[in-house]
């Protein structure tokens, strides 16, 4: 395209742009893998579904993955949204980088540590029970992402702190439970406070409906495959590039050290002598990145 034209098409081309970020804007609130599925919520942010989560499909032993990522901007501009390898339980650049960070004691390097702490999610599989927003889910199939604390209320009736509570498998096809997704808007976020379990029951009467549940869930090992992850050294490299240390002989060193990982960044004056730990952080419905990308 020539200036002339660009300069007479300006019109039909900005709203031509404005269909493109709506099409963004769409799928930002929809998994653009439709054997996801995510409850909808209305302009002010409310929403409710009822959902059953459902047993490890066939040829696996847990009825979740765990997923560790990272997503952030480094002074470059430049964005690094990428899984964590510390999910296959092996070294990540992030964490070598926030340990080191962490422990050179200063408080802006501690800030910079906390901004690029890991991310943590959930899958599962799902039967949609009831979907207000979206009737023709119900009854279907799908997989489920989810954060730490919807995660905590399955473990909380799995783990009842109380004697008189009856511990609850609520991935259980007879002695489960539907659990009722009750979302609002707290300070800019999608809050799960008031999600609860419903009293267990069977998810159906019928062993051939169930079989068919079983049936038709998705794998979740899948997630958890090599190729899901990129290698040690590319995601090193693409660290280096954000954080500007690609071919930069006067980048600031950091002080090697031979900090666990695994340990948790302290919030509290008490606790500011304690090592680096990665915090496994909720990202329920990826609201952290579309909060991140807006």
């Amino acid at each position: 395209m020539d200036f002339a034209t660009l300069k007479k098409n300006r019109s039909s081309a900005f709203e031509n742009l404005i269909k493109e970020t709506k099409k963004l804007s769409d799928t930002g609130s929809k998994n653009s893998d439709d054997r996801f599925w995510q409850p909808e919520v209305d302009k002010a942010g409310n929403g409710f579904a009822s959902i059953r989560f459902l047993p490890a499909p066939k040829g696996e032993d847990v009825p979740w993955v765990r997923i560790f990522n990272h997503g952030f901007q480094g002074p470059t501009g430049l964005w690094y949204i990428e899984n964590s390898l510390t999910t296959l339980d092996q070294k990540d650049p992030v964490s070598e980088v926030n340990s080191k960070l962490w422990n050179t004691g200063t408080e802006a390097n501690k800030d910079k540590a906390r901004k690029q702490k890991r991310k943590l999610t959930f899958i599962s599989n799902i039967l949609v029970v009831k979907d207000p927003a979206n009737p023709k889910n119900e009854g279907k199939v799908f997989l489920y992402k989810f954060g730490k604390k919807i995660f905590d209320k399955l473990n909380d009736v799995m783990h009842p702190q109380y004697e008189d509570e009856k511990p609850i498998n609520p991935f259980d096809f007879w002695e489960g439970a539907n659990f009722k997704i009750k979302i609002r808007m707290v300070e800019g976020y999608r809050n799960y406070d008031k999600s609860e379990f419903e009293t267990p029951a069977p998810l159906f009467d019928n062993d051939s409906k169930l079989e068919a549940v079983y049936d038709g869930q998705h794998s979740l090992k899948a997630f958890l495959a090599p190729s899901n992850f990129k290698s040690y050294d590319t995601l090193k490299a693409k660290l280096d590039n954000v954080l500007g240390l690609s071919n930069n002989p006067n980048a600031p060193s950091i002080p090697a050290t031979d900090i666990d990982e695994e340990f948790e960044a302290p919030r509290t004056p008490k606790e500011a002598g304690a090592p680096w730990k990665e915090t496994v952080e909720a990202s329920d419905d990826l609201d952290y990145f579309k909060k991140m990308l807006a």
